[in-house]
């Protein structure tokens, strides 16, 4: 039986997750239970969608009574016997914050956090991480979605040895007409999680890859130089539907979940055919 809650009580870091599909899947996990670290160079961005997320969470307020030393639950505003205290630092392994409204501190858990992330700066990422686990006391999933692209040369001549081996935004398992740094590295992603798959098996660590059709994100519309337009009326074969952000989230959500625990090491391709169509050669009448 699929659960409600599919990711309740545990912790996910994002790369990327103030905006695009790294947002929306920072949402979704949010409202599937998830504490979430969101790790982006974007701070203001960031810091907006950890406002949100925080700002719908924990219903039942909790305090310690200061006679007692116990921890009190209700869903009514929390009082201490004596004394403020502006953040209860590590109760249960979680941080608690809390809000003074009228001089009646109301406490609550923090569903989430930004960490200013870098991606193609190590000592960024390590950061990030050890932030994420210093909090939380843990890191269950880890979401490595933030990208970098470069300028699209077309002649593998102009390509430099470091464009060469840059990590773009997303992975699609076909040699279409893009840079040969953009392809070369979509090729060289879906390959690591296979191998990282093996060796991480034995220790219990899932991993797996999303391949999304074109869908409108910031990197992605500023790259193909398109607007949210233009981006829907790229070709696919799939008719009558058009990939949107959620549905990249969702499919995040279906291989990080518990529910599909036995999945490991593959590559899901949301991208409506696109990858298997042969717009050239085929028997079967295409879509307009």
């Amino acid at each position: 039986m699929v659960s409600l809650y599919r990711l309740e009580g545990k912790v996910a870091m994002i790369t990327g997750g103030a905006s695009g599909i790294g947002e929306w899947t920072a949402r979704l996990f949010s409202k599937h239970g998830a504490k979430v670290v969101i790790a982006d160079i974007q701070d203001n961005l960031g810091l907006s969608v950890c406002k949100d997320l925080g700002a719908s969470t924990d219903s039942i307020c909790t305090a310690f009574t200061s006679s007692k030393n116990e921890l009190k639950k209700d869903h009514s505003e929390c009082r201490f016997g004596s004394g403020l205290f502006s953040r209860l630092s590590v109760i249960g392994g979680l941080d608690w914050g809390v809000e003074v409204s009228s001089g009646v501190p109301r406490f609550f858990r923090e569903s989430s956090f930004f960490v200013h992330c870098d991606v193609t700066n190590e000592s960024n990422a390590e950061n990030a991480i050890n932030t994420a686990i210093s909090k939380y006391w843990k890191l269950d999933i880890m979401f490595n979605n933030a990208g970098v692209v470069g300028i699209a040369k077309q002649n593998i001549l102009d390509n430099t040895k470091s464009e060469n081996v840059r990590a773009s935004d997303k992975h699609k398992p076909s040699s279409r007409p893009a840079s040969h740094a953009y392809t070369s590295s979509n090729h060289g992603v879906i390959g690591l999680p296979r191998n990282t798959a093996i060796e991480l098996g034995r220790h219990g660590i899932r991993v797996n890859c999303v391949s999304p059709f074109l869908v409108a994100t910031p990197l992605s519309k500023n790259f193909f130089k398109l607007n949210d337009e233009g981006i829907t009326s790229v070709y696919s074969n799939l008719k009558g539907a058009a990939l949107e952000l959620e549905d990249g989230a969702q499919a995040v959500l279906y291989l990080v979940s518990d529910d599909f625990k036995f999945v490991s090491g593959h590559n899901l391709l949301v991208d409506g055919d696109f990858t298997i169509v042969n717009t050239v050669f085929s028997m079967f009448k295409q879509s307009a």
